[in-house]
């Protein structure tokens, strides 16, 4: 398992510091892919439980900062690691700018190894999930199938319809056959290593915040290769196989999971309405759509980040359950 220091360590930024008392783990899973992982206590006396970051897609680690602070001001420990094939995670493919898995699978590896090797060990109960984008595919997915090891998804945009091409089911079906002919390692067509979070800021898709905006493109320049650029053709076709499960209307009657959707009504990534259409059939589930919101909801303006922290408060009230001088927590 790889254990050098582009791995084992996190980036400051201006404006943009490493949040305190930041241990940084290596995590190895079952397939042998070693995953950057990070964890902090809460900063009040008692602890409500334990969050943990699932990023969306290109993400990193150094993207979080503000939302790491602000969970634990809230009473609650963090946990925030690198999806394999992105920030300072493994690669399977030989370009480090490509956005790649083979399988969305894989990132079931990645999240039950992140279990085993921080969330049991050393963070406090309840745990719970904030999931963005890609990442909220993934946890209502680990639900569905009951694998998921949180007690309540908190999920901002999730993926559940992809609207960044003019014909998903021509994208599909054309990824699936590109897949099946050998080139799923490769750019999809028109990609390239840019990464999305480094683009002028005018006509972003991601958010309305041209501070929050700069810092995050500040970020992804410290860690380089880590802000990847475009999917190769395996990630989007296992993306559009992953949406189209989700999206059967048999599919959220089966999630027990307490679930709340925060949704981005100006989302030009995610599909709102494939959200609400999803939200409407949970048994456990709630949504919030933010009308003035684009993808990112986590970096938006100050205003549209206060409805979603009120919508949090409400959804994850915890309890006091450990002081946070753990003697596990102890190297936090």
């Amino acid at each position: 398992m790889r254990q050098d220091a582009a791995l084992l360590s996190l980036h400051d930024t201006p404006g943009n510091p490493v949040p305190p008392g930041a241990t940084v783990m290596a995590v190895g899973t079952s397939d042998d892919c070693t995953l950057r992982a990070a964890r902090w206590s809460a900063t009040t006396r008692t602890c409500k439980g334990t969050v943990c970051l699932l990023q969306g897609r290109a993400e990193f680690i150094e993207k979080y900062y503000e939302t790491i602070r602000d969970l634990r001001a809230r009473g609650f420990a963090v946990v925030a690691f690198d999806w394999r094939g992105q920030g300072s995670s493994d690669r399977r493919v030989d370009d480090p700018h490509k956005g790649h898995v083979a399988a969305f699978d894989d990132y079931r590896r990645d999240l039950l190894a992140i279990r085993d090797a921080v969330l049991v060990p050393f963070m406090p109960d309840p745990h719970v999930c904030l999931a963005h984008s890609m990442g909220g595919c993934v946890a209502l997915t680990g639900a569905l199938d009951g694998w998921l090891p949180f007690r309540r998804i908190v999920t901002v945009a999730p993926m559940l319809s992809i609207k960044m091409v003019r014909s998903p089911a021509f994208a599909s079906g054309a990824t699936r056959l590109l897949q099946r002919l050998g080139l799923g390692s490769r750019y999809v067509p028109g990609g390239g290593p840019v990464s999305i979070a480094t683009k002028p800021y005018p006509n972003n898709r991601l958010t309305r915040d041209p501070a929050r905006y700069a810092r995050n493109a500040a970020a992804a320049l410290a860690v380089g290769a880590g802000a990847v650029g475009d999917p190769t053709i395996a990630w989007t076709a296992e993306a559009f196989r992953a949406v189209a499960r989700l999206r059967d209307p048999r599919v959220p009657p089966r999630i027990a999971t307490p679930t709340l959707i925060v949704a981005a009504g100006a989302d030009p990534v995610c599909g709102t309405p494939a959200a609400q259409r999803f939200a409407a059939r949970l048994k456990a589930g709630h949504i919030l759509v933010l009308p003035d919101a684009r993808h990112e909801i986590l970096s938006e303006r100050d205003a549209i980040r206060e409805d979603f922290w009120a919508a949090f408060d409400a959804f994850v009230p915890g309890s006091p359950v450990r002081a946070v001088d753990d003697r596990r927590l102890a190297t936090a």
